[in-house]
């Protein structure tokens, strides 16, 4: 059978793997299966059960349609999810706790939690489960809190009003006079209450989550990460503070000037708490390092040494002589097991990308992806690596793959860059070859040796081009030094070295410099936007800027603005100057170069003003441009009709200008 070319299509066909949960046996997983249909241009997300012994998966769960979030219960007869079902006549407005039996059989809803469940996790008796619900603060009734729903609900304004600097976030607003409380809820008896009800503490309000709170082994007790302020910012550092369950009483754990504190987990034996620590006092962009506290109160870091970030969720090994965690490296992602003792890192799976992890009974299962397969499930319980599911294998097998390379350019300040190149299928270094820059956003992540589902290497590829992704200056997994250089001087040494990879490109044989592009997505769009009124026109053919940042000033309207002046050194009152002279729209009368705009109506991370005002710009100016706008998108492109839509004037752009 004749492979046919991997395209966008082919993209939305692939079905995507969730976050898996062990069962304590470590015999099987459970994890949310999405597929996605491009006629009917929606999602449908069931639970699938995976075995570690051999059995070929299956599907759990029918009835649902968004059915996620599965976690195994300690005592192996139950897993809980969170979905939106119709169940006894009663339709969920909300995500509602649902509980099912891993032979199968009919889920049942645990509650009606009128204010919804944002995230859970199960007690140690398998019986009990701690769950997030955005409440108001002041009622004290689970009564209470669904007549104010109703009310809500009901009103006639639509307004949004607020005095709170921290209001909205990504996408979303902050619900309006509520905040995330933690709840305790009686499986067998669906009755539950407000374990924060009365206190001034609630969990993080920008997208509160499981990894935010951990359950003692006993169950008496609660940590949680908070903020101590009285006003909430994005930037605020955050204490621990500890919840008796029974009484309710709290006390901080763990508060210290200038240090952030998170992703808390006990110990199996109780004695100590796991957390990720940042030193914001030292600098905003100061690595995540690892942090334990025992029970007298003394804490420390212990992967001053490592230089790399340590990512949330931290599970600790069975016998609590090591910490598991990823953390990225030079672009790729890996499982690390940190030995306490040795205060050593140990990679236990080398990436690719780890996108997440699970450890039961001796048993370790890994969701991990590549440039060259899109996340899969492997078990560590043998001596290699061992694929557990094939979901996607026979999907991906009617289509050839480029294969994709690691190089190294001398960049700015004289430092070796790394740059991922991706290859056609079929590539010939004999044959002259079209070359796209894709320059990724952040500026503090970076491009690894993953697979993306928006921005798809492999697609990119596919249309007969090659694609460069430089981790320039700014970057994530090279080091704090790197990641923090650029602070106060943006534009600088990113540019320098995309350039040095374009230049690279250029000596190569294969590359026809007549057909180079360069495009990027949110810090990669203020980059090509940057390049525009800073490169000679005529290096690039032509620029795609998806949601990129324009004007610093006017990004005052961000829903990180906080954070901004961290960043560019100086706030726009203070140093208009320094802030203009970092921003793209200062070097309006140097745009010359084709280029396609795009934006989503409802990104709050970069707004869409942003985009309208670089278009605008562009048009009247004289500069060929066009504008692809959606009303329903955020800062990512996430509905399959709207994809395909973005693929193609995408590549329709490149091939305009481009050939």
């Amino acid at each position: 059978m004749k492979k046919k070319s991997f395209d966008v299509d082919a993209l939305w066909q692939l079905a995507r793997i969730g976050e898996p949960s062990l069962s304590p046996s470590g015999a099987a997983a459970v994890a949310s299966v999405t597929r996605y249909d491009m006629e009917d241009n929606r999602g449908r997300s069931a639970l699938w059960l995976f075995s570690l012994l051999g059995e070929e998966p299956r599907r759990l769960t029918e009835a649902g349609e968004k059915d996620g979030q599965p976690r195994w219960s300690p005592t192996g007869d139950a897993i809980a999810f969170l979905a939106q079902r119709e169940q006894g006549g009663v339709k969920d407005e909300v995500p509602q706790l649902y509980l099912i039996h891993p032979d199968g059989g009919e889920a049942r809803r645990l509650a009606r939690v009128a204010t919804g469940v944002e995230a859970f996790r199960w007690f140690p008796d398998g019986r009990r489960i701690a769950f997030i619900s955005w409440v108001w603060p002041k009622l004290k009734t689970a009564a209470a809190q669904a007549k104010a729903m109703a009310a809500f609900k009901a009103r006639k304004e639509s307004a949004y009003v607020t005095d709170e600097l921290l209001y909205r976030h990504w996408d979303h607003h902050i619900p309006m006079g509520r905040v995330p409380h933690l709840h305790v809820l009686d499986t067998q008896t669906g009755r539950w209450r407000d374990l924060m009800q009365g206190s001034d503490h609630s969990l993080e309000w920008k997208e509160p989550g499981a990894n935010g709170f951990c359950i003692s082994p006993d169950g008496h007790r609660i940590v949680f990460a908070f903020d101590p302020a009285a006003e909430k910012r994005a930037e605020n550092c955050f204490a621990l503070a500890e919840l008796d369950v029974r009484s309710g009483r709290q006390r901080v754990l763990l508060q210290q000037e200038g240090w952030d504190f998170d992703a808390p987990c006990f110990s199996h034996g109780g004695q100590h708490l796991a957390f990720v620590a940042t030193h914001r006092g030292r600098a905003h962009t100061a690595p995540a390092e690892l942090g334990v506290l025992d029970t007298q109160g003394r804490w420390a870091v212990l992967s001053e040494a490592l230089d790399r970030e340590v990512q949330a969720p931290l599970r600790w090994r069975e016998d609590d002589l090591a910490i598991r965690f990823a953390s990225e490296d030079r672009g790729r992602s890996h499982l690390i097991e940190f030995l306490l003792q040795e205060r050593q890192p140990h990679r236990l799976f080398e990436g690719g990308h780890v996108a997440a992890f699970d450890a039961q009974a001796g048993a370790v299962l890994v969701l991990h992806d590549s440039v060259q397969f899109p996340p899969r499930l492997s078990t560590l319980t043998s001596d290699a690596p061992r694929r557990i599911e094939a979901l996607n294998d026979a999907l991906l097998a009617r289509h050839p793959f480029g294969r994709h390379q690691e190089v190294v350019v001398k960049g700015a300040l004289g430092e070796d860059v790394q740059m991922w190149l991706v290859y056609p299928p079929g590539f010939d270094a004999k044959k002259k070859w079209p070359a796209m820059q894709v320059i990724h956003g952040g500026p503090h992540t970076a491009f690894g040796d993953s697979w993306h589902w928006r921005w798809n290497h492999q697609v990119f590829a596919a249309q007969g081009q090659v694609v460069a992704c430089v981790n320039y200056h700014g970057s994530s997994s090279f080091g704090h030094a790197f990641k923090d250089s650029i602070s106060g001087r943006w534009g600088e040494l990113e540019l320098q070295d995309v350039e040095a990879g374009t230049d690279w490109l250029l000596k190569q044989r294969w590359v026809d410099r007549k057909r180079i592009t360069a495009t990027g997505g949110s810090y990669g769009g203020y980059m090509v936007a940057w390049m525009n009124g800073h490169v000679k026109p005529g290096r690039y053919q032509a620029y795609v800027c998806h949601a990129g940042c324009y004007d610093w000033q006017a990004m005052f309207a961000t829903d990180g603005y906080t954070w901004f002046p961290l960043e560019l050194g100086a706030s726009y009152w203070d140093d208009p100057t320094k802030v203009a002279a970092q921003s793209p729209h200062s070097f309006a009368q140097h745009f010359a170069t084709p280029t396609l705009v795009i934006h989503g109506q409802l990104d709050y991370r970069v707004p869409d003003a942003q985009g309208l005002a670089y278009y605008n710009t562009l048009k009247a100016r004289g500069v060929p441009a066009r504008l692809v706008w959606f009303p329903d998108e955020n800062h990512w492109i996430l509905k399959p009709r709207n994809s395909k839509l973005w693929y193609g004037e995408f590549f329709d752009w490149i091939r305009r200008h481009a050939g």
